[in-house]
């Protein structure tokens, strides 16, 4: 596999983990506004806020690599 192509699939890749990330943060969205509505649990409000917090983290993240990959094309 040449490395245009091994670039490719890691970016590839990197993409899908985006998917799952996004996915992620909407389920758990969709998740705290039925808890705020039925003022259900402070502590799972709290707990899902912090998650959605560290998923973003994780989405700035994966981005950040995707568009170190994509300039790494330009060299090849």
């Amino acid at each position: 596999m040449t490395k245009l192509d091994r670039v490719k699939e890691e970016i590839g890749a990197i993409k899908s983990y985006l998917g799952f990330v996004i996915a992620f943060i909407i389920t758990i969205g969709a998740g705290l506004i039925k808890i705020y509505l039925d003022n259900s649990s402070d502590f799972l409000l709290l707990l899902g806020v912090l998650s959605i917090v560290i998923l973003a983290v994780i989405f700035a993240f994966l981005a950040k690599i995707m568009h170190q990959k994509i300039c790494e094309l330009e060299d090849i």
